[in-house]
């Protein structure tokens, strides 16, 4: 925050008033670009670029893909093939930018995609293939290097979204857990979008996106020569961004350092583990695949989210997974403080008798899965209600009191 404070009134745009800022990006870029091994890349000029956050990082990544492969390709639109498991700013990115998404159901065991049900969907027209390092709704990492084999036979892009995992799964690699490549050590690796201000802990507003190959970057590059403003060039799709953003996320990386990393990385690994052993003590709980730091579980013998009900008051905030219902925990620094994981098995244990006693009396649980929201009971046709929620985030909780009538005072009440 002091880095922040110091550079709060700098934007970015404008690099000649402030060079510092076009450094402060160079050198993060260049931090994530060392321990995503661009050293492996000897055919490319790696590169990359600070975004506004994950969804900012995928949705460049996207529109580099869309411009590159109608530069190189004479694609006009094309498609992107993803896991279901896939963020949904992969979505969102499709359909702001014309591209069409073709969906594939991910292994139930594994909570993977499987690289054959992938090359299935791959056409003439497919632009690039995503995987997931790790995947938000189960933790668990797509057989990345099985994509880059399907990517670099068919000639197209894939992006690893990292955003989750990327500033965490590197160092856990180092500490010797199963993490298996996904970095540019894969080839057919492209891009690669890691948020800064996850597991990165730098300030909410920032990501990074990466790129194997200089010209894939620069597909996505605006300008306008004819303005009567002057010649307008903006290497994103941002205009302005701030600099202090851009100066506390490189604090964060420096202060750190990769031992820094490697020491939370350390603890949360750990810790991970305790919480999933403790998950497994209970044969009515199931973890979904084979996460690492970020797991998930759900119960063939009731509802899950009861479970989520009573560890709430306890302080326990679990996300809601859907298709089959199950509850996550991505375990960060909080969680590794001396005698948090002990507390966890301690409640879970009363939350596991908790729910299947209601259960048993056919009590409906309250909580439901809505990403970055708190509702409850929701069913398939909800459309309707998530435009409600949104509205009334956005025109009633974010609105101003309305205003209190002015009464008109005649001179004869005023006497």
């Amino acid at each position: 925050t002091e880095a922040f404070g110091k550079f709060a009134h700098v934007n970015a745009l404008q690099r000649d008033l402030c060079p510092s800022a076009t450094k402060f990006e160079g050198e993060i870029i260049a931090m994530v670009l060392d321990f995503l091994h661009a050293d492996a890349v000897t055919d490319a000029e790696p590169v990359g670029m600070v975004t506004s956050g994950g969804t900012g990082s995928i949705m460049h990544a996207i529109l580099a893909y869309r411009e590159h492969a109608l530069a190189t390709r004479g694609i006009r639109g094309g498609n992107i093939v993803l896991p279901e498991t896939a963020h949904p700013a992969f979505h969102k990115a499709a359909h702001l930018f014309g591209i069409e998404t073709r969906v594939v159901d991910v292994d139930p065991e594994t909570t993977t995609v499987r690289a054959a049900d992938m090359a299935a969907q791959i056409d003439a027209n497919t632009i690039a293939l995503v995987g997931s390092a790790g995947n938000y709704p189960y933790g668990t990492i797509d057989p990345i290097a099985e994509l880059g084999v399907l990517a670099l036979e068919h000639g197209v892009g894939l992006h690893v979204d990292g955003c989750l995992g990327g500033f965490i799964l590197p160092f856990g690699e180092e500490l010797g857990y199963d993490v298996p490549p996904f970095d540019f050590r894969v080839p057919g690796v492209t891009t690669i979008s890691i948020d800064t201000h996850k597991y990165g802990y730098s300030l909410k507003g920032t990501s990074t996106l990466v790129f194997r190959d200089k010209a894939i970057r620069n597909a996505q590059y605006f300008h306008v020569v004819g303005w009567t403003g002057g010649k307008y060039m903006s290497p994103g799709m941002d205009g302005s961004r701030s600099g202090g953003l851009l100066a506390a996320t490189w604090a964060s990386l420096v202060k750190l350092g990769r031992a820094g990393y490697r020491e939370h990385a350390a603890k949360i690994f750990a810790t991970a583990d305790s919480m999933m052993n403790a998950v497994r003590s209970h044969p009515e709980l199931r973890i979904m695949g084979s996460p690492t730091f970020c797991f998930s579980f759900t119960s063939d013998d009731f509802d899950i989210y009861h479970l989520a009900d009573f560890m709430r008051p306890l302080g326990w905030r679990f996300n809601g997974q859907q298709y089959p219902n199950a509850i996550h925990m991505a375990v960060t620094r909080p969680q590794t403080q001396a005698g948090i994981a002990e507390e966890f098995t301690t409640d879970l244990a009363q939350a596991v008798e908790y729910a299947k006693a209601q259960h048993a009396a056919g009590v409906p649980a309250e909580m439901s899965a809505i990403y970055g929201g708190v509702a409850g009971g929701l069913t398939s046709d909800v459309e309707e209600f998530i435009i409600a929620v949104m509205d009334d985030m956005m025109d009633t909780q974010q609105s101003l009191p309305p205003a209190v009538p002015t009464a008109s005072v005649s001179t004869q009440d005023a006497l």
